[in-house]
């Protein structure tokens, strides 16, 4: 048992040089995208695009953090941008309805964990696949949030300026969402780099059979690694509705796809073991990148989904690609 242990540690930390060329690739992509597009595209380097688009990929990028510890452990999690919608329509039913802004917050993120930990429960206890489970719950929560609407925007009006600062305030020039991005990559890369807790996802999702008999209680991560992901899907609910002052169910539509290109991007592979936070905020970085050209040049919003999914499936076929190189 301690061997496979020691297995799974080695092939874990293995990965550490092969993180920093795939990040470094993709931070030399970025700089070459942004020089192309500063010089065909006047308008780009401008601060308001600048600030416009990094505030815009800030919801994908948290959701994304927890979408990189759900393929890291081998899973998948289709229903963050359900998730996310969910914790957005009940905050703002609660605050419209004129319950206090901070209880109301609150009552969504509990409604956020409580989906994540019903996925986890029935992942980890009924041995049912992640990819149906988490797809029963993306139409499910999803369902929850057009039945409270009924399908409708719901209004806050005037609320507290200290809640509206979460999504409209700034900080030195920086955009509040921006920083709340940051202050949650630099957390959870710490807590994945060097938390012990969070070191076992690594091994789960390595090996997990291996993991199981070197005495990790598997159940546990998966348990707490879906918890997270629909804990920070609830987050970029509640910023969203500090940023725009409205409740909809159709916030996050597509959200799971973009969160899933931007971790495989960067580095993130479909059958677990590997990922980098940092890695995940540049491929999500990247994709808003190309997403903001298409953006500018006047082309039309369906070439985005079309562009996501071609740059999703090349990132796919070269995560294949490179994994069976490693076989």
């Amino acid at each position: 048992m301690m061997e496979n242990s020691h297995k799974i540690k080695k092939r874990s930390y293995d990965f550490k040089k092969l993180f920093a060329i795939r990040e470094m690739s993709i931070v030399l992509i970025i700089f070459i995208l942004a020089i192309l597009m500063s010089i065909f595209i006047p308008d780009f380097m401008t601060a308001s695009n600048i600030s416009t688009t990094l505030v815009g990929l800030s919801m994908d990028g948290i959701i994304a953090v927890g979408m990189t510890m759900v393929l890291v452990l081998g899973g998948i999690d289709l229903s963050v941008g359900s998730v996310m919608a969910l914790a957005n329509v009940v905050a703002g039913m609660l605050i419209s309805a004129g319950f206090n802004v901070w209880l109301s917050i609150l009552i969504a993120i509990f409604v956020s964990l409580l989906a994540g930990g019903i996925v986890g429960i029935f992942i980890t206890k009924i041995k049912l696949n992640p990819f149906i489970t988490t797809l029963s719950m993306m139409s499910i929560a999803r369902g929850v949030a057009y039945v409270l609407t009924k399908g409708s925007p719901v209004s806050l009006g005037s609320i507290s300026k200290s809640f509206d600062a979460f999504g409209q305030g700034q900080i030195f020039g920086i955009p509040n969402p921006v920083i709340i991005l940051f202050v949650l990559v630099i957390v959870f890369d710490y807590l994945m780099r060097n938390s012990a807790t969070f070191r076992q996802i690594y091994y789960v999702g390595s090996n997990e059979k291996a993991a199981y008999l070197s005495g990790i209680n598997v159940n546990k991560v998966k348990l707490l690694v879906y918890i997270l992901s629909a804990l920070l899907s609830g987050i970029a609910g509640i910023i969203t509705l500090s940023r725009f002052g409205v409740a909809t169910p159709t916030v996050g539509t597509g959200a799971e796809l973009r969160a899933i290109a931007g971790a495989v991007i960067g580095g993130a592979s479909l059958s677990g073991g590997v990922g980098t936070i940092w890695g995940a905020l540049l491929g999500i970085l990247l994709v808003g990148l190309v997403n903001n050209a298409l953006i500018l040049l006047n082309v039309s919003v369906y070439w985005q989904s079309l562009v996501t999914g071609i740059v999703l499936l090349s990132a796919v076929v070269i995560d294949v690609y490179a994994h069976a190189k490693k076989q």
